[in-house]
């Protein structure tokens, strides 16, 4: 029997609590499926780490995980700590040393769940964000200079090189040439930004050439805001740079109903290093302890964990529990409008999972 070494770093905030639950999730599909286990080793870094040690994680901490099968991953952000500093030292560190480029993020509307969009169906919105996740606007080039003088200034430099921009929107194509639209949509600021991006919009043109079956088009950014709101239905797979796909990705998430339910897998699709999957909901201190923080997020992370893992029939089963505690409104937490604990609800999945 296949067992799968899982690395979990819980990090911060809600971290803490929806990765232990994602955890206990996968050991009960684990033990209902028969065919498969996981070992999971888990790591304590994130803010109490730096605390401890000035470092949000240790300095061969990438050797630690190199050899997992994959990383389930919590939260960075502490309020105590400044934010650049617990992204950096750790969800950053990972992405960028393992060279997990391919940041995806699916949305959709999940059954009992509310979209705000007036008069939108559920098939009407049902997207996949790629995100490019190695350079772009958080390649991390820039700097400060003449620090608390009236002449100060500051730089962040947007790094976009044609084999990081050839490889993110190749892998968009080909995430569209296996979804059944086969349509691909490519974010675009080359309006106003008219060097890296005229760049990705070439580099997009010259790779829609090796996949004459996806049909793709154009937006630019802020209108590509309006369309997600207006016409959901005319969007199913995109692909922006690091920083619009952060943003419209959040976007996507709200529509869809919350942040709590949203997913990211950070994938090294060569399969050099493991990948990473996490919530997008972030470290949410305000709730942090209360017990009423939604796992949907981190569960749906798992499925998409499992895929990467290539154990899809496990996939399958646990989104179905997933779908079938979120139909009931009784389940929904507190960013559903709902009154559930996380207990409750991880409970109730692994319930679905056990029968």
């Amino acid at each position: 029997m296949k067992t799968y070494r899982i690395a979990t770093i819980p990090g911060d905030g809600i971290g803490q609590e929806v990765i232990p639950a994602g955890a206990e999730v996968l050991k009960a599909l684990a033990a209902a499926a028969g065919s498969f286990a996981f070992s999971f080793e888990n790591f304590g870094w994130g803010g109490d780490w730096y605390r401890q040690h000035g470092v949000m994680m240790p300095a061969d901490g990438l050797d630690a995980l190199r050899h997992q099968d994959a990383i389930l991953f919590g939260s960075a952000g502490d309020p105590h700590i400044p934010d650049h500093i617990t992204l950096w030292g750790l969800r950053l560190k990972i992405c960028q040393g393992f060279d997990q480029y391919a940041n995806v993020r699916p949305t959709r509307i999940l059954p009992g769940i509310q979209t705000p969009l007036k008069n939108c169906r559920v098939q009407d919105l049902d997207w996949v964000i790629v995100r490019e996740n190695s350079e772009g606007e958080y390649a991390g080039v820039g700097g400060r200079a003449h620090q608390g003088h009236p002449i100060e200034v500051a730089t962040d430099v947007s790094i976009m090189t044609r084999a990081g921009v050839d490889r993110i929107i190749r892998y968009a194509f080909k995430l569209a040439q296996g979804r059944p639209r086969k349509h691909l949509t490519v974010v675009t600021k080359s309006n106003a930004q008219r060097h890296a991006m005229v760049m990705w919009d070439e580099i997009a043109a010259s790779v829609a050439l090796d996949f004459p079956d996806v049909h793709w088009d154009k937006e630019l950014v802020d209108a590509m805001t309006v369309r997600m709101v207006n016409r959901p239905a005319s969007i199913d797979t995109v692909v922006a740079t690091n920083l619009h796909a952060d943003i419209l990705s959040d976007l996507a998430a709200a529509l869809a109903g919350s942040l709590g339910i949203a997913p990211t897998g950070n994938i090294d699709p060569e399969r050099r290093y493991p990948s990473m999957f996490e919530p997008i909901h972030g470290s949410a201190f305000d709730i942090m302890g209360q017990g009423v923080a939604n796992p949907v997020g981190t569960f749906w992370s798992c499925v998409m964990l499992l895929q990467h893992l290539g154990e899809d029939a496990a996939a399958a089963r646990l989104m179905a529990a997933v779908e079938a505690v979120t139909a009931d409104p009784a389940l929904h937490t507190r960013d559903l409008g709902g009154q559930a604990t996380t207990a409750q609800v991880t409970a109730a999945v692994c319930k679905r999972l056990a029968h």
